[in-house]
């Protein structure tokens, strides 16, 4: 039984006569915290847009746990077990932080208007479990203490975590965080790569995150993709990319004589 949990197969994504991301092939394995690096307007939100069913691949195909994703709307793709965040943050800012957590829960309820009109036991049950749930997610990210107050009230760093705690809240089988440490200062960047290896293992999840933080792509992930112009360039753990003579191009330039 194959391990791979997500593969690209020759994803590609052009806009007119721009090719933004050209014939990108990986794979990620269950339980892997892998990482997608390169330079700015290297293509990598464009691969995670893909892959999440906000763009149609214009060639190529994704595939979740050997399924076809092909033609799905990004809310079927998060059904099946996908759930990603985003470079700007995009929160339902005039809720509260739990009813931010609640509405995510729910995709995964079964009662219905009858149960909620009547208040059965059905609809308490599951009322309760998805309250115990949004909790203990905010618990983990030190929100609980503000669960009541306005998602748009939160300081910038605390609404990246609420937006990574709503992604957990659709219990994915693969979470994809694009950028979870921007605008965060080192020491919280230090406990958003703790908390992140945290719940890898509590919740058995599989992790891609986008960042530009080195230090935290290099201190977490054990494979990394590199794209450069929309191509993937190199592939492996941290001290394969760090030593790669494309990745050090990619990014410095070319070695100019003297």
């Amino acid at each position: 039984m194959s391990n791979v949990l997500l593969e690209a197969k020759g994803i590609t994504m052009q806009f007119g006569g721009l090719k933004a991301v050209d014939s990108v092939q990986f794979q990620i394995q269950k339980g892997q915290l892998a990482g997608l690096i390169g330079p700015n307007g290297a293509g990598k939100t464009t691969v995670f847009n893909m892959l999440t069913g906000v763009y149609q691949p214009t060639h190529g195909e994704v595939f979740l746990e050997g399924e076809s994703l092909k033609g799905l709307k990004p809310f079927e793709i998060c059904h099946r077990g996908m759930a990603r965040t985003f470079q700007n943050i995009r929160l339902f800012k005039n809720l509260s932080v739990m009813d931010n957590v609640l509405i995510a829960t729910h995709q995964h309820t079964d009662y219905g208007l009858l149960d909620t009109l009547l208040q059965t036991k059905k609809f308490r049950d599951q009322e309760k479990a998805m309250h115990d749930k949004a909790r203990h997610l905010l618990e983990i990210f030190h929100l609980e203490n503000k669960a009541n107050e306005e998602a748009s009230c939160l300081p910038y760093g605390e609404q990246r975590k609420l937006e990574i705690v709503r992604a957990l809240a659709t219990d994915p089988k693969i979470i994809l965080l694009d950028e979870p440490a921007a605008g965060m200062n080192h020491s919280e960047t230090h406990h958003l790569m703790e908390t992140i290896a945290k719940i890898r293992e509590e919740f058995k999840l599989t992790v891609l995150l986008i960042e530009h933080d080195m230090k935290l792509v290099m201190g977490i992930c054990e494979n990394i993709f590199v794209l450069d112009h929309g191509v993937k360039i190199e592939e492996g753990p941290a001290a394969k990319i760090q030593n790669s003579p494309k990745v050090i191009e990619a990014y410095l330039g070319p070695e100019v004589d003297a």
